[in-house]
């Protein structure tokens, strides 16, 4: 005999089981296998009956929404299952192992996030008051805003009154308005006021007159020609 031969004979066998223990982990065996079936089997039925209740909510159509009662989290993970393949929308509420549930939407229509956060929040949605609160929150930015601007205001380092004051006068909003009106010495002067009273064809008249005095000049004098202008 080798010598791993004579170690093995030599080590002490592992002791026999008995009938009776034999017999006993054989049932403890079978208890807990019927345990996990009839774990199954409700498992089953939960689901069975979570989907009838979606199937249900599905064909009412006066319902919107659908609060389920508070479940643990393997049971809340079968309605999001369902819910899911049934195209709801879901969220859960509460506090874990205290009211934790599931609340459902049909699709179209699905909560907003200030519905989400008020029943976060445990408090009942109210869609009039969560507008009203908007539009004050929306009415403070602004007033906040322009205080913000008339604290940040600039202030000029002159008056701009008295700068233009020969534009838009001093004594009164209507005499300001007049005096904004379009200004003759600024802008298009009427034919009264010109101190050229002569009409176009005067005036080229009088330039066609000056060149033939000038012409005749040139030749009555015993200097050359005058040239021409270029």
């Amino acid at each position: 005999m080798d010598l791993l031969g004579s170690i093995l004979g030599s080590m002490a066998k592992p002791p026999q089981a008995s009938e009776e223990e034999r017999q006993k982990k054989k049932k403890e065996f079978e208890l807990v296998k019927k345990m996990a079936e009839k774990e199954k089997q409700l498992k089953l039925r939960f689901r069975e009956k979570a989907e009838e209740k979606i199937n249900s909510f599905l064909r009412d159509g006066d319902l919107k929404t659908y609060k389920f009662p508070p479940m643990d989290k393997f049971q809340r993970s079968i309605i999001h299952d369902v819910a899911e393949v049934a195209g709801l929308v879901t969220f859960s509420f509460g506090e874990e192992d205290v009211d934790r549930y599931i609340q459902v939407w049909k699709k179209e229509f699905s909560p907003c996030e200030g519905e989400v956060a008020a029943l976060r929040r445990g408090e009942e949605w109210d869609p009039v008051k969560f507008k009203q609160k908007l539009e004050e929150e929306a009415w403070q930015e602004k007033l906040e805003a322009e205080r913000a601007r008339t604290v940040n205001k600039i202030i000029p380092k002159t008056d701009y009154k008295n700068k233009y004051e020969h534009l838009i006068g001093k004594d009164s909003a209507l005499d300001a308005a007049r005096k904004t009106e379009t200004n003759k010495s600024y802008g298009m002067v009427s034919a009264e006021s010109k101190k050229d009273k002569r009409t176009v064809e005067q005036v080229q008249a009088e330039i066609r007159a000056k060149k033939r005095l000038k012409q005749e000049a040139c030749l009555d004098s015993s200097q050359p020609a005058c040239p021409p202008k270029l």
